[in-house]
């Protein structure tokens, strides 16, 4: 039987220094392949040099978005990108206008992607006097999804509309002047939800309170308002003018509204109303029906709202542009108050047209 030989200290001190390198050269590599795989997912992969948006028309898998990052060379591979999304568990990526930035991450990608952070259109509704209006302004934008005729024919639906409590004659009432964020491929029914929800917290307790106490519904004071707004741009005027019409509706006295018989020519342009305007037939002549018209005649301004639902307490039962010609209205209690002023603007309106 051989006897082992005797090895010495050195021979087990190289031993372990054989060791030691493998071990070392071991951590490095795997060091390494851990930096390479951290740098995959959390390093730049988006190939862009400026900023741009990647459009979600339906809803697609991580699949088929991995081969359009590719096409459009956004990605040189989809491998890391596919990787991540099963262990972050996205199926379907929401529609949507996504904006992509140079050097994104994998992971910021997916992420993105998964929580459907799309990049928002800002829509901004200054005033809109028919659905039509409405439908080309939102429908026309470049940076939308939506077509202005199948919005038109969401908006003229009654059905549609039900369940936002209106119709096509009162749906502008709930269009209030706001910037809304709208999705590039959101719905026709996604975008009036938007816009019904900021009426929502518009009409909140205090306001519906005041609407109550003027003896209205939030409708009939959006119907009003937009009469007030299309008679004056003076803000001040607009609470008398709002107070004379409340004073006509108390007592049955026809309204007999300029804008609402402009409204029903549909020529907004429109600087008088002659007498045969006064007699076309229409819901919305107030010339030839009492009561509010059926609908808004635009989208009112929340100051106009407001001088609806904080109008003074006066006995106005007129009013008519003064004959100053500067911008503001002269109010009367009586109908021969009124003929004077009336009188004396037509009288410097000739006089003002003979002047050289």
């Amino acid at each position: 039987m051989k006897t082992p030989p005797n090895r010495g200290v050195f021979y087990y001190l190289e031993l372990y220094m054989r060791w030691s390198r493998l071990i070392a050269w071991l951590a490095l590599v795997l060091l390494l392949a851990l930096g390479w795989i951290l740098y995959s997912l959390w390093g730049p992969a988006v190939s862009l040099f400026e900023k741009r948006y990647f459009y979600v028309s339906k809803f697609e898998t991580p699949e088929s978005i991995a081969q359009q990052l590719r096409t459009e060379s956004v990605l040189s591979s989809d491998y890391w990108f596919l990787l991540v999304s099963n262990k972050l568990r996205l199926e379907k990526i929401k529609p949507g206008r996504y904006q992509l930035k140079p050097g994104m991450s994998i992971i910021q990608l997916v992420r993105m992607f998964r929580n459907g952070q799309q990049s928002y259109v800002k829509l901004s509704i200054v005033k809109e006097r028919t659905l039509q209006g409405l439908a080309g302004k939102i429908g026309n934008r470049t940076d939308t999804q939506i077509d202005s005729t199948s919005l038109l024919a969401f908006l003229l639906n009654e059905d549609s509309l039900r369940r936002f409590g209106v119709d096509s004659n009162t749906v502008l009432s709930i269009v209030m002047p706001y910037t809304y964020s709208m999705g590039w491929a959101e719905t026709p029914g996604q975008i009036l939800q938007r816009m019904h929800t900021r009426y929502q917290q518009f009409w909140d307790s205090t306001r519906t309170r005041k609407a109550t106490a003027k003896g209205l519904t939030p409708l009939q004071v959006s119907i009003l308002a937009s009469i007030v707004e299309e008679e004056t741009n003076r803000k001040d005027d607009r609470y008398k003018i709002a107070s004379t019409y409340l004073n006509r509706l108390r007592i049955g006295m026809k309204l007999q509204a300029d804008p609402t018989v402009k409204y029903v020519t549909r020529n907004f342009s429109l600087n008088r109303i002659f007498y045969g305007h006064l007699a076309l037939v229409s819901p919305y002549n107030t010339y030839l029906n009492k009561g509010l018209p059926p609908g808004p005649i635009c989208t009112p301004s929340i100051n106009a709202i407001e001088a609806v639902l904080d109008a003074p307490e006066t006995d106005y039962l007129f009013f008519v542009a003064s004959y100053a010609f500067d911008g503001t209205t002269l109010f009367s209690k009586t109908y021969a108050e009124h003929q004077q002023y009336v009188k004396r603007f037509h009288q410097e309106q000739i006089r003002r047209s003979k002047t050289p």
